[in-house]
């Protein structure tokens, strides 16, 4: 599945003012987690090795763990990525150009880029996620983050008079995310057809559940 530059883009961004070696640090840092993830999508979790994912980026045993615990803990940069997509949508709520709906759409569709670059990924994601309890521990910290992110949005949207003002923001905000991980597992073990296309069905699902009723 292809990326667009901006998706690559993001996944690489370090932050404005860092040093030379903050930014090489962080730079190898996320070339260790998109080794990994190729590795992971062709061989599976369990048969990728420190070794095979040091040997992919090109860089010490030792430098390995310089960022990570475990293997396992590369996938930790996933969630950080996600939450990024999810600051930049409320920032463009915030904008005010485009809709509510339509930031949450473009969302939507970001936050599927990763896991669908192929099922067997999306799996091992899940799976990782699910046997690690520090893995699961650090998503479950980005997820509150991200919950609290999108739940902005979500006000956002009902003060423009886009979403119902009579929802609870942090439920609705709850009920996105399911939508995102439910599909996102749902599509892993029927594979047909692509994400994309399962997450545009599901979000016309969400948002005819929170947007708000029409004026007569």
């Amino acid at each position: 599945m292809s990326r667009s530059p901006k998706s690559r883009n993001s996944a690489r961004r370090t932050r404005p003012g860092m040093g030379r070696r903050e930014r090489r640090a962080a730079e190898t840092r996320v070339r260790l987690f998109r080794s990994a993830l190729k590795l992971i999508a062709e061989h599976g979790l369990a048969n990728v090795t420190v070794e095979d994912i040091t040997e992919a980026a090109d860089v010490g045993k030792g430098t390995f763990f310089n960022y990570f615990a475990s293997k396992d803990h590369v996938l930790g940069v996933m969630a950080e990525i996600q939450l990024s997509k999810g600051r930049e949508a409320a920032a463009k709520a915030a904008e005010g150009r485009q809709s509510i709906q339509m930031v949450l759409r473009h969302l939507v569709r970001g936050l599927a880029e990763e896991p669908g670059r192929s099922p067997r990924l999306a799996r091992a994601l899940i799976s990782s996620f699910l046997a690690s309890d520090s893995v699961r521990n650090i998503l479950k910290r980005h997820m509150h983050e991200g919950r609290k992110t999108i739940g902005g949005i979500i006000a956002m949207g009902q003060k423009r008079g886009e979403i119902d003002p009579r929802l609870n923001k942090e439920k609705v905000a709850l009920q996105f995310l399911q939508t995102v991980l439910g599909t996102v597992l749902l599509w892993s073990l029927h594979e047909k057809p692509a994400l994309a296309t399962w997450m545009g069905n599901s979000f016309e699902h969400f948002w005819r559940s929170v947007a708000a009723p029409r004026k007569k």
